[in-house]
């Protein structure tokens, strides 16, 4: 089991010395949080809130997810770096290929990008992008993220991109695992056959269950259940020695564990010490023992 460090909507300045901390502690991974923009006023709801308030983002400062990246990975070694996820449809994937073959070619493949689509209307209207058929454009912009992030000569003609023969370089020196977050059908399905792994949102115990359940049939069903996949799950089993077990046995490969609850209004008080303190207790008392 792998273990990934989440902090978001804090103090930007606690990043370098976080990231810094929860290597040293021998934590896998850092989880990156991506926004564009909060809106004055919106019908849209947050999918992964009991009653999608989105009222908890307001005033939260979100350094841009590949800058974020870079500046921690520049003071860090080993640790891996997942966007959780980036909002990749309203994007250009030409551009988010580069970002992410510099990024992967810099910091000697640490990174795995997750990716999901936004559920925010003005996430497509700020960038110019159409909201309607973004999952289609989803799918679309992954195929083109893979092929131009391969350091191959590589082409695309679809619906949404058209590229001539090109690519890019430096590429990195791995494959870049591409992880496709979100609870709906066409999330799974989407996950289960471009992606080389799934990010999970959070919820319930039982609605993991079913959420592994369907990926695992989606698998089955676009024969890709024999090809290395990884799952990123938020579960309050992943606190426990014991509750890792029980997700590893359940085919769980990453756990994602933070130590606040983020969906909070006003700002974060905790300070950058509490924070170091609590991932150094939970290295000590769980992943030392997993």
């Amino acid at each position: 089991m792998r273990f990934t460090y989440v902090e978001s909507m804090t103090d930007p300045s606690f990043y370098l010395p976080l990231v810094k901390a929860a290597e040293e502690a021998g934590y896998a991974s850092f989880a990156v949080a991506d926004s564009l923009v909060y809106p004055r006023e919106s019908d849209a709801t947050y999918p992964y809130t009991a009653d999608g308030g989105r009222e908890f983002l307001e005033g939260k400062d979100f350094i841009e997810t590949f800058t974020l990246i870079a500046a921690m990975g520049a003071v860090t070694s080993r640790i891996r770096f997942t966007p959780f996820v980036l909002k990749l449809p309203v994007r250009p994937p030409a551009l988010v290929a580069k970002q992410a073959s510099s990024i992967a070619y810099m910091t000697g493949n640490r990174l795995g990008l997750g990716v999901g689509v936004s559920p925010w209307p003005e996430d497509y209207t700020v960038m110019g992008v159409p909201w309607e058929r973004r999952g289609k454009r989803m799918d679309e912009a992954i195929e083109v993220v893979r092929g131009l992030t391969s350091g191959e000569y590589f082409e695309y003609h679809g619906e949404f991109f058209d590229l001539p023969e090109v690519k890019m370089a430096p590429a990195p020196t791995e494959p870049i695992p591409i992880l496709v977050g979100g609870h709906s059908e066409p999330a799974l399905r989407r996950a289960a056959r471009l992606g080389d792994g799934w990010m999970h949102g959070g919820g319930e115990a039982e609605e993991l269950d079913r959420l592994l359940g369907r990926l695992a049939a989606h698998r089955a069903e676009q024969g890709t259940a024999d090809r290395p996949f990884e799952v990123h799950a938020i579960s309050l089993d992943a606190y426990s020695a014991d509750g890792v077990k029980r997700l590893e046995d359940k085919g769980v490969t990453d756990v994602i564990v933070g130590f606040r609850l983020p969906y909070i209004k006003g700002p974060d008080t905790e300070p950058l010490a509490k924070k170091i303190e609590n991932l150094e207790r939970f290295a000590e008392s769980v992943i030392a023992k997993a």
